[in-house]
């Protein structure tokens, strides 16, 4: 009797991460990207991040309340998600707009579906794509960063006489499409041109990414495969021919790393399945080259990843491997 077998219900693995180690590696990953974006765009930028940060908590810790819910705040995904936002603005954003985004991030497109885990998008980048469509001036106004002000006198007194807003600039896409001036690529690489917080700096991304991938938080299957997608369409669909495109200046421009390294590869939000996960990473690769060089926005990391977000339960489902005995399922 001593040699019973107990028979249990999954999981009967248990692994010792759990959310809050999860979602603490994120936070430290995410770091030097904060730190790029408050040396480029200075202290606006520390009260951004700080800002929604802080909003992202507190809507998290209402609406549990509210819905009489246990305190999920100590997870530190509400934190995640105001970062996330954080990094996905223009150091020029109005306060009160970001915290508008924190609210639906969290309360309208997290807790409303239930929480953690339950979310169908990704919360930080379906409050960029709202943001965009209700204040889409505000939302691509862009300023030079703070070293390139510096360098230019006439620049910085006109930004100390008017405020930050009066001096313009394009972002390298926008640049790319309105015909103007492309930085360079190094430029591009350590983060000294104008963007969103987060995503002006490659080096500082890539920092973070490879903490996660030692760390076992991500994969490279879908950073990789969803980067490599977009560098390959650039150089075939060059705007001189076939195969004239610069794989790096997309790579290098707009919210590609970012979006790759921390949105798209999201656990909530991405495939189970093996066979899923290389069709959605090339699926965000192939929507956001054809958002780029066949819409009217310059960018399109976003609202590709929106999309295919809403297509795993299909990819999920049509890549389910075969139960031991059963049929390969079509």
């Amino acid at each position: 009797m001593e040699n019973m077998l107990f028979v249990n219900s999954s999981p009967h693995i248990r692994s010792e991460v759990t959310t809050q180690r999860l979602m603490l590696d994120v936070i430290i990953a995410l770091i030097p990207a904060a730190f790029a974006g408050i040396y480029f765009f200075g202290s606006r930028a520390a009260l951004l991040i700080a800002v929604t940060v802080v909003s992202c908590v507190g809507f998290e810790y209402i609406t549990r309340k509210v819905l009489k819910r246990s305190n999920t705040i100590g997870d530190l995904s509400a934190v995640v998600t105001g970062l996330i936002l954080a990094l996905n603005l223009p150091s020029t954003l109005p306060i009160w707009m970001a915290v508008i985004g924190s609210f639906f991030a969290i309360v309208i497109v997290k807790q409303l579906f239930g929480g953690l885990g339950y979310n169908f998008v990704n919360p930080a980048l379906a409050a960029r794509a709202f943001l965009l469509v209700s204040y889409g001036a505000k939302m691509t106004s862009w300023t030079p960063p703070l070293t390139m002000l510096a360098a230019d006198v006439d620049a910085v007194s006109l930004a100390t006489t008017e405020g930050i807003d009066a001096v313009s600039f394009a972002t390298p896409l926008g640049a790319l499409k309105g015909g103007g001036q492309l930085p360079k690529l190094f430029d591009m690489f350590i983060g000294n041109i104008g963007g969103s917080l987060g995503e002006t700096s490659a080096l500082a991304l890539i920092i973070g990414g490879i903490y996660l991938l030692v760390r076992g938080v991500i994969t490279w299957h879908i950073p990789v495969i969803y980067i490599g997608t977009v560098g390959l369409l650039a150089w075939i669909m060059g705007p001189e021919g076939l195969f004239t495109g610069n794989p790096l200046f997309h790579i290098l421009a707009g919210g590609l790393m970012l979006g790759a390294i921390f949105m798209a590869t999201d656990y909530t939000t991405s495939p189970m399945t093996k066979k899923g996960t290389i069709i959605y990473a090339i699926g965000c690769g192939v929507l956001t080259m054809l958002f780029r060089l066949y819409t009217n926005m310059p960018e399109g990391v976003s609202y590709a990843i929106l999309l295919m977000n809403v297509s795993v339960p299909i990819l999920d489902r049509c890549t389910k491997p075969a139960r031991f005995g059963g049929k390969a399922h079509v």
